[in-house]
């Protein structure tokens, strides 16, 4: 699961966190906080679709499943099991 984690954290930052103060924490409010658009939303569920090989249906794109690292990891984790 670390391994995950560690993973999206880099993605985000590398990708949507530039220019942002501090340090990204696991439970850091990405959609509501602005952090990721509904654009960037898109390609970070590209990324975990291709890097995790797991399929969103369009009902899961959404805060519930994208809104901090951990809500994304258990997201991950659950459509694995």
């Amino acid at each position: 699961m670390e391994s995950i984690k560690q993973a999206i954290r880099a993605y985000i930052e590398e990708n949507f966190f530039q220019g942002q103060t501090g340090v990204l924490q696991d439970d850091q409010a990405l959609l509501s906080s602005g952090i990721i658009d509904s654009v960037s939303a898109l390609q970070l569920v590209s990324f975990i679709e291709e890097q995790f090989g797991i399929e969103f249906q369009a009902h899961e794109v959404d805060e519930e499943n994208l809104n901090t690292v951990d809500t994304i990891v258990n997201f991950i984790n659950s459509k694995r099991a």
